[in-house]
């Protein structure tokens, strides 16, 4: 039996900024990872994003970035680990007091765009975040890159750690995601993404950007929300995975299999 929990990043509009359709995409996934304010999502987004999630019993997690509003999240920067963890701990005190508002629990955390691209290769800033998440509150899971540094820090820390492949990015021979200033690096054909998909699922294998074949495992799959055809993307996976007998689980009993 295969299985795996659809997560996708949403609450990443700004004021009258509108980014993603969240809408229309809460209707189709399972865990929700919510922009903390730092680089998308405000006060309001926020918690109209959670409300959206609880509406519909999608479980909510905390998606902590650099402090970057003005890039979106996707430079990278260079901090101390110290103002990491504080950075990371800022974030999930926000949106956790949001979700305490409003009933829910938080469920889960995944780190954003530079920051979780620089800890999938960096155990310092790894660390860093995993130990934010370890003193905010160990029985969140760690979601992580598969095989990176980040699945290695939380299970350091002794934290529930999911591992999460994607669906709409291409990987690099070494496994990480391909930089998005290089061309192919996210996947708008639907077909190949539906196929790159089952195969990381059934067959634990992924085609890198120059054909290599790589080795990956996971628990739970992306597909973004700032994609314009992510509605799109997602509708068609699951029709997909029910073809292939794939169940669609939310993540916490994703990980009661692993654990």
């Amino acid at each position: 039996m295969f299985a795996i929990d659809l997560n996708s990043d949403i609450g990443e509009s700004f004021g009258v900024y509108k980014i993603g359709s969240d809408e229309k995409l809460i209707n189709y996934i399972t865990s929700a990872n919510i922009a903390c304010g730092l680089h998308a999502g405000d006060p309001i987004v926020m918690n109209n994003t959670i409300l959206i999630a609880k509406n519909h019993n999608v479980s909510i997690g905390a998606h902590p970035s650099y402090p970057d509003l003005q890039g979106f999240g996707r430079r990278n920067m260079i901090l101390s680990v110290e103002e990491i963890e504080y950075f990371v701990l800022y974030q999930l005190g926000a949106l956790y007091a949001f979700c305490r508002s409003n009933n829910v629990e938080l469920k889960h955390v995944k780190a954003h765009g530079a920051l979780y691209n620089m800890a999938s290769k960096d155990i310092n800033i790894a660390i860093a975040v995993a130990n934010a998440v370890k003193k905010f509150d160990d029985k969140l899971i760690f979601v992580g890159l598969s095989n990176s540094k980040l699945i290695e820090a939380g299970e350091r820390f002794g934290l529930k750690t999911a591992r999460e492949i994607f669906a709409d990015r291409m990987y690099d021979e070494n496994g990480f995601l391909v930089s998005r200033k290089i061309s192919g690096s996210v996947i708008d054909n639907i077909d190949l993404v539906i196929e790159r998909a089952i195969n990381m699922i059934k067959y634990q294998k992924a085609t890198s950007i120059n054909g290599k074949i790589i080795n990956i495992k996971g628990d739970t799959i992306c597909i973004h929300g700032d994609n314009p055809k992510a509605k799109d993307l997602v509708e068609y996976l699951r029709e997909a995975f029910k073809r292939n007998n794939i169940d669609i689980l939310p993540l916490s009993e994703i990980i009661k299999w692993v654990f």
